[in-house]
């Protein structure tokens, strides 16, 4: 059998094994404040692109570009090039481990006025393992490592309103099949299916003014698994809700603001008495479609908890002549249920058919893995005549 060196165990424990992330939201469940919500795969969640990285993560409600594949399918529908590429490099967890990073690659097809396909593909690092014997003996490395590919298809129903689709495959490597579960099996890849609705409405007004909301619900699927009957794991099934209101304030300058709050539909863990009897709360051992319904009302503390699971993203943008853009933001995630809280800013440059993003985020806690966290995401549009001057064309 195969050992970590001490080093790694913390990243492995915290990224590779759910089992043990339930088991530490448990001891909340025996008297601390703490109870977080488990699930699997949660890289699932972590925002990959610079734009909404510098805006506090927001960005379900936002002007539309190639990055909807993971903020909101509905809004790819509303591209106006018929071709948008975008590729994001996220150097992740830096104070823990310095080889961990998340990359993501999104694409988006403008069929026609309509209708819009999307394709991405998400892949997480998880950094190098050094491998060793009960003996000391070095028996070289190993790289976990997580990835998804998505499909999406988006229409508009009038000039308003667009609903999305998507279907995801999610794999999950944890070992290099030398790990033994407590039952002597061996641990394996986990695989899981996910799909994914959503819908976003936006409406000029006024004088040079535009509100938009979006929602999405992902990750609706399947329960993972890291050995042969072993214990399911509940994917991060989430719902994303915002807004967002933009004022053209003059022919060069334009500034927009959002505010997303985000929930997890994961049954909350219940308060359990030495024998894992229930004592508060309600079995989080249920069907996927239970689970998404249980998870509005199954907080041991009652409404104030359920409260308590959603996290707050307000955010700010401002745009000079759609050339350069600065940007700020806020994550808020209550203190029982994550605690991470932190400030994010950053900037976009776009010259032609190509912008460059960047975000860097300032923890609020000292010595947070999340401090100085950076994000770097290069986008384009190619390959076609925009829809947008076509349509002008044919007036």
């Amino acid at each position: 059998m195969n050992f970590l060196k001490p080093k790694c165990i913390l990243l492995y424990l915290l990224l590779g094994m759910p089992a043990i992330v339930a088991a530490q939201s448990s001891t909340g469940v025996n008297g601390s404040n703490t109870n977080a919500i488990p699930t699997a795969v949660p890289f699932l969640n972590v925002t990959p692109d610079s734009r909404s990285g510098a805006m506090g993560d927001a960005g379900v409600a936002l002007s539309p570009d190639a990055n909807d594949n993971y903020w909101n399918p509905a809004k790819l529908a509303f591209l106006e090039d018929n071709h948008n590429v975008s590729v994001s490099y996220n150097p992740w967890l830096r104070h823990l481990v310095p080889d961990v990073s998340l990359s993501y690659l999104s694409y988006a097809y403008k069929m026609d006025e309509r209708n819009t396909i999307g394709a991405s593909f998400r892949y997480f690092n998880l950094g190098s393992i050094q491998l060793i014997d009960k003996n000391q003996v070095d028996m070289g490395t190993y790289t976990p490592n997580e990835f998804s590919f998505d499909v999406a298809f988006a229409r508009k129903f009038g000039n308003n309103l667009s609903l999305g689709l998507q279907a995801r495959y999610i794999y999950s490597n944890f070992n290099n099949g030398s790990f033994i579960t407590g039952s002597g099996q061996p641990y394996k890849a986990g695989n899981a299916f996910a799909a994914g609705v959503s819908a976003y409405y936006t409406k000029p007004y006024g004088d040079n003014k535009t509100f938009s909301f979006g929602g999405n619900i992902s990750n609706i699927g399947t329960k993972i698994t890291y050995a042969d009957n072993g214990t399911s794991y509940f994917l991060p099934t989430n719902l994303k809700l915002g807004v967002a209101n933009s004022w053209k304030l003059d022919s060069l300058n334009k500034f927009t603001v959002a505010f997303d709050v985000n929930k997890l539909l994961v049954p909350t863990p219940p308060i359990r008495d030495a024998q894992g009897n229930i004592v508060k709360g309600h079995d989080d051992n249920v069907s996927v479609p239970a689970g998404i319904f249980q998870s509005f009302g199954d907080a041991p503390g009652g409404f104030s908890e359920e409260l308590r699971e959603i996290t707050l993203s307000p955010a700010v943008e401002y745009m000079y002549n759609d050339m350069l853009a600065i940007r700020a933001g806020y994550f808020y995630e209550n203190p029982q249920k994550g605690g991470r809280h932190y400030l994010t800013t950053g900037f976009g440059v776009k010259y032609k058919d190509y912008r460059f993003d960047f975000a860097y985020l300032i923890a609020s806690q000292q010595n947070s893995p999340l401090a100085n966290t950076l994000r770097f995401t290069l986008s384009a549009n190619f390959g076609g005549v925009s829809n947008a001057t076509t349509a002008a064309k044919n007036k």
